[in-house]
């Protein structure tokens, strides 16, 4: 199971833009030129009609055609400049773009025209379709794979609908929120500023009914449990949609796991009704992982699942599960995900499309503990590429940080990594507790040597997450 793609469609006229100023400008050249006068005021009230049917009140029927197309070639230099962006607009596409989806504008504008608005307010745009009006806009939105549409008329409201998509509706046109209701819309917002919240709540709840939903098919699960934020939610995930005689957590106890996290975690497991399983791993007679080349985490993974995987099936659970989310399936190089798809096993988490900022709100609204837990790598990922791994260096990378933590309780430290560097250590910490006092960087440092290296040095730039990736 995978989350479908997010594709938004916008309605521009009234949606995106404010079209009323321009689209005046153009009725009363185009008056001039005809010798009519047409009620600006009026036409430009209630704008989404196709324009021929707004001209078509004004003017004789044989007279529309041409007088369209006058419009149009008239409409560039009289409408492009003097037309801005809706508030929000600029925030409601950025909102989608910061989910991976695609931004569409399906409009009944003139295409040509359309385009010149997006090109002169700079908007980023996947696709634009022009020319469509009311149902007939349902053939793009299928076609694109659009499950939101965002207009301001009752007729964008039928094209959401005909296209089984989700109608959202702004107040910005010239449609009432009653008129909208009626009309079926799902959403009614008062501008697009209130899109981007409107998008979060809509997209978390619907990954946590997928995540739900591919939890309970899936019928028993093991999972992968590290205590860290993202596998105890999955663990409290799959207890709310299993039930917890359906589930058990195993965490892997080797060198590799700080003492600091296995009490925490197993109180957690427990406060859920959940069994938990602390078989050893022995990743380090894996010779890869002794290593320390880039593919580790492979190694580190592979040992896990395939420990994982048999101890799940003697006590009669269908899958193992991995609390990988949506953001780390696209994070770049991640060996270690790689290694636990071959021997099969799940990521319900990515696979619902729930990001970590997604799996840490949900994780607030269910009152988790772990909702603003700091990530927590295994200790081989603080030894640099191409330094061997063994128990000694994690041992002393693990003493280390805990001497740290004990200094910096009282600095509100959340953040910490001894990175074992061969030769030395570096130390990152929160970067709003540096510069430190020059007392208490020197204890801090004497304290890492205590633990066994030979020298050590706070890193000016502070705590960044994966940093011994830059290397590579």
């Amino acid at each position: 199971m995978h989350a479908a793609p997010l594709v938004v469609g916008f309605d521009l006229d009234m949606t995106l833009i404010d079209t009323t100023p321009g689209f005046g400008a153009v009725l009363r050249a185009l008056g001039a030129e005809l010798g009519v006068e047409f009620p600006v005021e009026q036409m430009t009230a209630r704008l989404g009609p196709p324009l021929d049917v707004m001209l078509g009140e004004h003017l004789a029927a044989d007279a529309v055609g041409p007088a369209g197309d006058r419009f149009r070639a008239l409409y560039p230099d009289h409408a492009i400049a003097s037309v801005p962006l809706l508030g929000g607009a600029e925030d409601a596409i950025a909102a989608v773009r910061r989910h991976g989806g695609r931004v569409l504008v399906v409009t009944g504008k003139y295409p040509a025209n359309a385009q010149l608005h997006l090109d002169h307010l700079g908007l980023d745009v996947d696709h634009l379709e022009g020319w469509v009006w009311g149902v007939g806009k349902a053939d793009v939105l299928r076609r694109e794979g659009a499950t939101i549409y965002v207009g301001d008329h009752v007729h964008d409201v039928e094209g959401a609908k005909a296209a089984g998509a989700l109608s959202v509706s702004v107040l910005t046109g010239g449609c009432g929120r009653e008129e909208l209701l009626e009309a079926g819309t799902d959403v009614v917002l008062e501008t697009l500023a209130e899109f981007p919240a409107w998008l979060e709540d809509h997209l978390l709840e619907l990954r946590l009914d997928a995540l739900a939903a591919d939890l309970r098919e899936r019928g028993s699960v093991l999972v992968a449990y590290s205590g860290g934020a993202d596998s105890a939610f999955l663990l409290a995930a799959a207890v709310r949609a299993l039930g917890p005689d359906r589930v058990a957590a195993a965490t892997g106890y080797s060198h590799s796991l700080p003492l600091a996290e296995r009490d925490p975690a197993r109180e957690f497991a427990a406060s859920l009704g959940v069994e938990v399983l602390t078989p050893a791993t022995h990743e380090m007679e894996r010779e890869g992982y002794r290593a320390n080349g880039a593919d580790r985490c492979y190694f580190c993974k592979a040992e896990l699942l395939d420990v994982l995987t048999p101890l799940a099936a003697a006590h009669g659970l269908a899958h193992v599960a991995t609390g990988t989310n949506a953001d780390d399936a696209v994070a770049g190089f991640r060996p270690g995900i790689r290694a636990a798809d071959e021997r099969g096993a799940i990521a319900p988490l990515r696979d619902a499309g729930l990001t970590k900022a997604q799996v840490r709100e949900a994780s607030r609204r269910w009152g988790l503990p772990t909702w603003d837990k700091p990530a927590a790598a295994c200790l081989s990922s603080r030894v640099a590429y191409g330094v061997e791994v063994t128990p000694y260096r994690l041992g002393r990378v693990d003493r280390a940080e805990t001497a740290v933590r004990m200094l910096l309780a009282d600095a509100g430290l959340r953040d910490l990594r001894v990175r074992d560097l061969g030769d030395r250590a570096r130390i990152e910490v929160d970067a709003t507790l540096l510069p430190m006092p020059a007392e208490l960087e020197a204890s801090v440092v004497d304290a890492v040597r205590g633990a066994g290296f030979a020298d050590a040095e706070v890193d000016p730039r502070g705590f960044r997450s994966g940093s011994m990736n830059e290397a590579l």
